[in-house]
């Protein structure tokens, strides 16, 4: 018997109900359709050149692929890690291509999931790298980065940062991600624990896994404007605690934590000698007054067991360029360089020419990234406001970032006509995609499953028409309640 691999929304991570969606017939006429936001996923194409494939819809309008070949006739062992198994694939990266597949396939859907910046990488910027490619700077650079762009790196730190480091206490990557990666798998060794307030980025929890790390999810309430109890922390470190990761301004709730806050968690954190901190900064830049942001190695006694995150994806609009810094003290700097040297070797030539141009457009970017911050308030202060009038949301404002992290658990527990019951985040957002046509990201993969993430790193016309087809999808589900 041949195996067989359904491709549905338990499985594989994409499930289609009722009519198969092709573009030849999606872009004519509305089909009914379910995203799932499963923790597997698989390239199709992939799938064909591996083992052979036959798509057949089944009668239930999921796709069947049937291998015509057994693995265990090729006499191949297909097992994989148990480190990599462990691990689960991003969901934000997955929804988010998901959607833009529905999008290519003529469905209209407003896409909401990914945390990317709608502006274009500001001219000065992008000319300093069209210049880098005329003017031949084309050649790999020093593992670490090329000494002009750590220099400005330090340069920035101490400015706006209040924090001093010296180029060979910098290593820059291809991305912010890579740098908390390398850092985790540099001070971690199995058996630690790596502390993780949630919500939380999804990647934080996977990257400690990936190091034989345990990650130790300490929950946060939205009464709370989603921020860490200190007494939470301080009765849940262990001998094994290694790393407590911090991000502020916070993917996905947009809190920002006070200095105060900070001051106490730096207390706490004085007290164990193994507890190194990471402090991811990305959204740095891109916060609002009143609120400020503290770097956590700029507090007394914290230089020395912190290592700073930051990078140019989000305030500069530089996400394609994928390029990122951590700093610290030279130990651990040196371990996260041994590791990238081993891994990737040095960024991009071009982003690091990019980069260095945007660190010269003055303090937080100048007034060319307080245009942008402007109009991610704008943004804010609408989504705020429409959705504060919905019975039944609760919401915590953000105070920087680009994200609301709404509860909309009290329509938990709903029947949708034609659609089922509504059980948690990832049902509710289907049943958005399905009725509203609008990808949002469930709670559930950022630790927190009475909300959705909503990311307003689009234009306000989009967000105004994605807040009207909510609306609609969620009064739509309230009458089904009714009836």
């Amino acid at each position: 018997m041949a195996n067989t691999l359904l491709y549905n929304n338990t499985t594989c991570g994409i499930s289609f109900h009722d009519q198969s969606l092709s573009a030849a017939n999606s872009a004519s006429r509305h089909v009914s359709r379910s995203l799932s936001f499963s923790q597997n996923s698989l390239d199709m194409n992939a799938l064909k050149h591996v083992i052979g494939v036959e798509q057949q819809n089944n009668k239930r309008g999921r796709v069947v692929v049937k291998s015509k070949t057994h693995f265990d006739d090729l006499g191949v062992d297909i097992s994989l890690s148990p480190r990599v198994n462990a691990v689960k694939p991003s969901r934000t990266v997955a929804i988010t291509d998901q959607a833009t597949a529905l999008v290519q396939a003529g469905v209209p859907v407003i896409r909401l999931a990914a945390g990317e910046p709608d502006f274009d990488t500001p001219a000065v910027i992008a000319e300093a790298g069209i210049n880098a490619i005329r003017e031949g700077h084309t050649r790999y650079t020093p593992n670490a980065g090329t000494l002009e762009l750590r220099q400005a790196i330090c340069h920035k730190l101490k400015e706006e940062n209040g924090i001093e480091y010296t180029p060979d206490q910098v290593v820059v990557s291809n991305g912010a991600k890579q740098s908390i990666a390398q850092a985790v798998i540099a001070v971690c060794s199995p058996g630690d624990e790596v502390i993780v307030p949630a919500p939380f980025w999804v990647s934080y929890p996977e990257m400690a896994r990936l190091a034989d790390a345990t990650p130790v999810i300490l929950p946060t309430s939205i009464s709370n404007n989603f921020l860490l109890d200190p007494k939470l922390l301080e009765s849940k470190i262990t001998e094994r605690s290694r790393v407590l990761i911090l991000c502020s301004p916070s993917n996905p709730t947009g809190s920002v934590y006070p200095k105060e806050l900070l001051e106490k968690i730096a207390e706490i954190v004085a007290k164990h000698p193994r507890l190194l901190v990471i402090s991811d900064e990305i959204y740095e830049h891109i916060i609002y007054a009143p609120a400020t942001h503290t770097s956590f190695a700029s507090l007394p006694g914290m230089w020395d067991r912190t290592l700073t995150v930051n990078g140019f994806s989000k305030a500069f609009a530089m996400t394609g360029w994928r390029l990122g810094y951590i700093a610290g003290p030279k130990h651990f700097i040196a371990a996260c360089g041994k590791v990238q040297s081993q891994f990737t070797s040095g960024a991009s030539s071009i982003s690091q020419k990019a980069a260095v141009a945007a660190l010269g457009l003055g303090y937080a970017g100048g007034e060319t990234i307080s245009v942008m911050v402007k109009a991610f308030r704008e943004r804010r202060d609408y989504l705020v406001k429409s959705f504060s009038e919905i019975d039944g949301v609760k919401i915590s404002e953000p105070k920087g970032a680009f994200y609301l992290f709404i509860d909309f658990s009290s329509y938990y527990g709903r029947e949708a006509e034609g659609f089922g019951k509504i059980e948690d985040s990832e049902s509710l957002c289907r049943y958005l995609l399905d009725k509203g046509q609008v990808a949002l990201v469930p709670g559930s993969a950022f630790g927190d499953d009475t909300c959705i993430r909503i990311s307003y790193a689009a234009s306000l016309t989009t967000l105004q028409a994605a807040v009207e087809r909510i609306k609609k999808s969620l009064i739509s589900l309230t009458s089904a309640a009714l009836v």
